[in-house]
């Protein structure tokens, strides 16, 4: 188990505790300090019942730092955030790609798999220790051990956020198309010349 899977373990019991759920935690070690960076939700029982609110985290991030000053899982300097999950949800573990299975999800791998480090598909299954992806229309097998980092990837067009277009690009919204077809292309003005009072420079004279 790496270091954050180790931080995550030790401070799930305290998030459970406070009624919230610990998704997973991110450690990114730096030179200038380290951050350790939490992702809290709701548990999933509640789920669309409430939400995570600024509170919460203020609530789990006093505990946690209380917890963490005793256990000193992290030498040197570091910071502490708490995040909620947002809609780019962070996965951590095959239960949480169970969760989602039949959305999209962006993953990067620890090793390189059939020639590619990264990958974007639709989550199938889990078996055991693997989950299976729909990318391009071929099933790609992963172990979840080889998940770097994973977060799902939104559908914008359903959440009304991005507008949904066609094949070649255009907005597909109805009645879109035709006032984008009516549309006239702008003319070009013709360059407007501006009279000018400066006289023409002479040519010297030609040496015969």
């Amino acid at each position: 188990m790496d270091k954050a899977g180790e931080i995550a373990a030790l401070l799930a019991p305290t998030v459970r505790a406070l009624g919230l759920e610990l998704l997973g935690a991110e450690y990114l070690p730096a030179p200038g300090g380290a951050v350790l960076r939490l992702y809290i939700d709701v548990p999933e029982s509640e789920a669309g019942e409430r939400t995570v609110g600024i509170e919460d985290c203020e609530r789990v991030s006093r505990e946690v730092s209380a917890q963490l000053d005793v256990a000193d899982p992290i030498s040197g300097n570091y910071t502490l955030e708490v995040s909620s999950p947002g809609l780019e949800r962070p996965l951590f573990g095959a239960a949480q790609f169970a969760r989602f299975a039949g959305e999209t999800a962006k993953v990067a791998l620890k090793l390189p798999q059939d020639g590619r480090r990264r990958l974007q598909g639709r989550i199938l299954r889990v078996d055991g220790g693997d989950v299976a992806f729909d990318v391009d229309g071929k099933e790609l097998v992963v172990a979840v051990d080889n998940i770097d980092k994973a977060k799902l990837v939104p559908d914008w067009v359903a959440l009304g956020l991005a507008p949904a277009v066609d094949k070649s690009g255009r907005d597909a919204r109805p009645g879109k198309q035709k006032k984008q077809a009516d549309r006239k292309p702008a003319g070009r003005k013709p360059a407007q010349k501006h009279p000018t009072n400066k006289s023409a420079a002479k040519k010297p004279p030609v040496a015969e």
